[in-house]
């Protein structure tokens, strides 16, 4: 039997029968309880017509039970985000053949399945771990013929209306979880507490399995309890009473995330205590960000990764560090580089998109990257975004944003410049900040870049880019085309 994340979760829980495995709101399931509870829940996928299963659950230990049982009973489970759009949603239920839908919110899907022509054959209700959930049973949806060995399929938030699935198999979540785990050193004494959505694939991965195979408690808490509320509301004292109340050891954050909390405790409010490990993902975190969490002794990791690539490809830890840097590569993967830059990645890598396309053996990631002589990964920008100017030169506007957004008067930055003699900013200055201070850390970033990477110019954003607006995807990536769509007269005035 290959090794597989059930067969060395049943290990565990033979060794540590009584532990707490999972913790909610209203209940907790011990490791003897979370065996039961995936052979019980298994049995009845087994009845659920279909191989897909759409997973639409407020973090909770259900949803982990749901999501570990239908990897016993090789059920493909697909993880649908409260922070989709109706429109997003409807197109992953076409686009992946999910034919059942298990939820704990059924008026809200059904609005969305009525609103986007979707016709209900059946709502049957199961109770699982003591809590009632509802199958939404779908009448016209064609079943798709899934890559073979696909046992999950995660969605990528990306920066259109139509996510693209993608297919992962139960070797590649295991390979990277084992990684994982060796160099988070996960220990049974962790307690972690998910703060991010357990739809999103590095939480899912890093923040249950992970923690499971270590032995550890997972602390798995609806969303609005740790301060999160729809695609962007956050209460950041929420979220650090959170911590500290489960006493939390590892947490996994994104950018923005760690901003809030870092500001919060600079204001005064109290820090967890018990942290070890708080991993960082989702977007580049700026170096000045990185140096106050530093000053006040949180620990934190910058790693890198995509869906494509089961997560998480390689990751900062205690005994290899390097600030600016997302750390060495993971016992797993393979790196090579193409002639421009581009990350190439090999080992636990996806069996396909749902759209059926062939899979190179390296994946292209779409980063601009190179190792250090130390080994360590460094990021430069995204192939894609790279622009080129009236003179013939390549910028990564990735690279001017991050030097920019280094100095304490700027917040976040928006750098264009294609097919023109010099590059814009719009910018978003931070609170109290004068055009004076811009004005002085654009000057002080024009003078580590090359001429042709400087700003000349730069325009006050309306407001934050945030992902409410439109402007920021939910892990904290600027999203360039609607800001241009937004600034783009203003801009144009620029050149004038």
């Amino acid at each position: 039997m290959q090794p597989s994340i059930i067969a060395a979760l049943n290990l565990v829980c033979e060794k540590q029968p009584d532990r707490p495995a999972l913790t909610g709101a209203n209940y907790s399931l011990s490791y003897r309880d979370l065996q039961n509870a995936i052979a019980d829940i298994s049995r009845a996928l087994l009845f659920m017509p279909g191989k897909t299963l759409g997973l639409a659950v407020d973090n909770s230990p259900l949803w982990a039970a749901i999501d570990l049982a239908g990897l016993s009973s090789e059920k493909v489970i697909i993880p649908l985000p409260f922070f989709f759009s109706g429109e997003q949603i409807a197109h992953s239920l076409r686009d992946a053949g999910i034919t059942h839908i298990l939820t704990d919110q059924p008026d809200l899907y059904q609005t969305i399945l009525a609103s986007s022509g979707i016709k209900t054959a059946a709502v049957l209700m199961h109770t699982f771990c003591g809590q009632e959930i509802s199958e939404i049973r779908l009448s016209d949806i064609a079943e798709k013929n899934l890559p073979a060995g696909t046992v999950k399929v995660t969605y990528t938030s990306g920066t259109t209306g139509h996510p693209k699935g993608v297919c992962l198999s139960a070797s590649a979540l295991y390979s990277v979880a084992q990684s994982l785990l060796a160099a988070t050193r996960g220990q049974p004494t962790d307690q972690h507490v998910s703060v991010l959505p357990l739809s999103t694939l590095l939480e899912n991965l890093a923040g249950v399995y992970v923690p499971l195979l270590a032995g550890a408690t997972c602390h798995l808490l609806p969303q609005a309890a740790v301060g999160l509320s729809g695609s962007s509301g956050f209460n950041v004292s929420l979220m650090l009473a959170t911590l500290i109340e489960h006493q939390a050891s590892t947490t996994i954050l994104t950018p923005q995330l760690l901003h809030a909390m870092v500001a919060a405790i600079e204001a005064g409010h109290p820090a967890p205590g018990r942290l070890r490990f708080i991993a960082i993902g989702g977007a580049t975190v700026s170096e000045r960000l990185l140096l106050r969490a530093q000053a006040l002794h949180l620990p934190v990791f910058e790693g890198y990764g995509l869906s494509e690539c089961a997560s998480v490809v390689s990751l900062n830890t205690e005994d290899d560090h390097c600030m600016g840097s997302v750390g060495k590569p993971l016992p797993h993967t393979r790196l090579k580089f193409s002639d421009d830059g581009e990350i190439l990645v090999s080992g636990a890598t996806l069996l396909g998109y749902t759209g059926g396309e062939p899979v190179p053996e390296f994946w292209p990631t779409g980063d601009i990257g190179h190792l250090d002589e130390k080994g360590f990964l460094h990021l430069t920008g995204r192939k894609k975004n790279i622009f080129i100017t009236s003179f013939g030169r390549n910028v990564s506007p990735e690279w001017v944003e991050r030097e920019l957004t280094l100095h304490p008067a700027i917040g976040q930055a928006a750098v264009f410049g294609e097919a023109r003699p010099w590059n814009v900013a719009v910018i978003v200055p931070r609170a109290h900040a004068t055009e004076d201070a811009v004005n002085q850390a654009i000057a002080e970033a024009n003078h580590v870049l090359p001429d042709y990477a400087q700003v000349k110019c730069w325009l006050a954003a309306k407001m934050p880019f945030l992902p409410q607006n439109g402007q920021l995807t939910a892990n904290g990536r600027i999203k360039r085309e609607a800001i241009l769509a937004e600034y783009q007269t203003a801009i144009e005035q620029l050149y004038c």
